[in-house]
């Protein structure tokens, strides 16, 4: 089994325009998120270890962008991303993998 998180990531469109003065203007937009792949994960107990043991290394805030962690499960090894999958059916080759972290 491996390890499957997704994120969502949010950009503050309202920050573009800013000067740097008061405080910054919000307009976030959701902008689709990343894929993340941890291998030899064996159940959920360690999979929920993982995860919030990755999350420091996954999300990130500032006034201009925020990635957050949406969701995670467990897949079986061979599982590809909706992604992934469309670039072999269209391409015969996945060129932009998912990316890969240890645990």
């Amino acid at each position: 089994m491996k390890l499957h998180i997704w994120t969502q990531d949010i950009e503050n469109y309202g920050a573009h325009d800013w000067d740097g003065k008061g405080e910054c203007p919000q307009y976030w937009k959701a902008k689709g998120g990343v894929d993340y792949f941890v291998k030899g994960i064996k159940n959920e107990g360690e999979a929920t270890m993982a995860v919030m043991a990755l999350r420091s290394q996954i999300e990130e805030s500032s006034q201009y962008f925020c990635r957050e962690v949406a969701g995670w499960n467990l897949v079986a090894n061979d599982y590809l991303t909706e992604f992934e999958r469309s670039q072999l059916e269209y391409e015969g080759s996945i060129r932009f993998k998912s990316k890969e972290l240890v645990w």
